[in-house]
């Protein structure tokens, strides 16, 4: 049993709770930690939490704890894993990695100093949708791949999200924010990324939140909020990314695969589960095919619970840093080439990890 000690208790924290209390058996949350105490207690009193810390440093001092939980919000996740580790703690983080790739580089460089485990979000690329699409496409149902097309479409978080002013900041922006989503999934499908062209645009240089409690807040946008590009991939598919804040639709997610054989559509990899149409070249429509492997629910910590088995059975865990920084570099790269108006080479390399295996008990998470 991996003991757990979470440092913030912001919104996407619930989920884990919830997942990391009542679904995953072979991981414990021991402690909490967030700047604002109420939050934490809440969290203790709702999901029976044995510890609060005042702060993170107190916890990382805390030697029942195995794995610390990187909920901060994106610019602080560099202080908060560089010191987990340097700590002589494992660290699994929210996305992305850290919010510019020489952090990034800089918390690697520790992991492996240290002979830590260090890795994170997204791990919705281990839940039934993506590992299908995986198998289909390892499998030859789409021939070799040729190409993909992905993009995420909406108009901020200002309309909806109670605190959205961070998504604007150092850090922020639909690449950084949504980019890992769709890029973990891509590589996790084509392997990984060799060169990205990209062009970045911040199309409003205000933004005002309509959402409460904030609303009539100004928010002066510091990141590019419309990216897109060309990810061209190590085996020779050519892929498109659009990611924006500045666009009005009603359907956020796109993200398809092509092949000399047929063509996938791939559900929003945001999400955990289908639906996945397949258009084989002998068919005239596409059919849906169903989902073959487990965790179709929302199922964040999943990635963690397989950290968790990693460090008991010595093995390397998918979510990798291997996986978060490279697609860390990616995302940085759309704006340096953007910058530079050329096309920028990536110097990390990945190598997918096995896919997932079913396991008849839920939350125990298969070697």
């Amino acid at each position: 049993m991996m003991k757990i000690g979470m440092v913030g208790v912001g919104a996407i924290s619930g989920i884990y709770l919830e997942n990391l209390t009542q679904v995953f058996k072979e991981v414990e949350i021991i402690a909490v930690c967030d700047l604002i105490r109420e939050k934490a207690e809440k969290a203790q009193k709702e999901y029976n939490i044995p510890k609060i810390y005042d702060t993170m440093y107190e916890l990382f001092a805390d030697d029942e704890i195995d794995i610390v939980l990187n909920l901060t919000r994106p610019y602080e996740h560099f202080e908060v894993t560089s010191e987990a580790l340097k700590a002589g703690k494992h660290v699994y983080s929210e996305k992305p990695l850290a919010a510019t790739l020489e952090e990034g580089l800089e918390l690697v460089r520790l992991a492996q100093e240290k002979n830590l485990m260090l890795g994170g979000a997204p791990d919705t690329f281990l839940g039934a949708g993506i590992q299908t699409c995986r198998k289909l496409i390892d499998d030859g149902f789409i021939g070799k791949p040729v190409g993909a097309m992905a993009s995420m479409i909406c108009h901020g978080h200002e309309s909806w999200h109670p605190d959205p002013e961070f998504y604007y900041k150092h850090g922020g922006g639909p690449m950084m924010d949504m980019g890992p989503y769709y890029l973990t999934a891509l590589i996790n499908l084509l392997g990984g990324i060799k060169s990205v062209t990209g062009v970045a645009r911040t199309s409003f240089d205000q933004r005002i939140i309509t959402s409460q409690p904030n609303a009539g807040t100004i928010i002066d946008v510091e990141v590019p909020t419309h990216v897109t590009g060309i990810l061209e991939f190590e085996n020779g598919a050519i892929g498109t990314l659009l990611t924006t804040f500045d666009v009005y639709n009603k359907g956020q997610a796109r993200f398809e695969v092509y092949g000399s054989e047929g063509t996938l559509i791939v559900p929003d990899p945001n999400t955990f589960d289908g639906p996945i149409y397949l258009l084989r070249k002998e068919e005239s429509e596409f059919k849906e095919i169903p989902l073959l492997f487990d965790y179709a629910n929302n199922s964040r910590g999943l990635g963690l619970a397989d950290m968790a088995k990693a460090i008991e059975t010595g093995r390397s865990f998918r979510a990798n840093h291997n996986q978060t920084l490279h697609v860390l570099e990616a995302m940085v790269a759309f704006k340096t080439s953007s910058d530079k108006r050329a096309a920028v080479d990536l110097q990390s390399r990945f190598k997918r990890e096995n896919p997932m295996k079913p396991n008849p008990m839920t939350g125990i998470i298969s070697q």
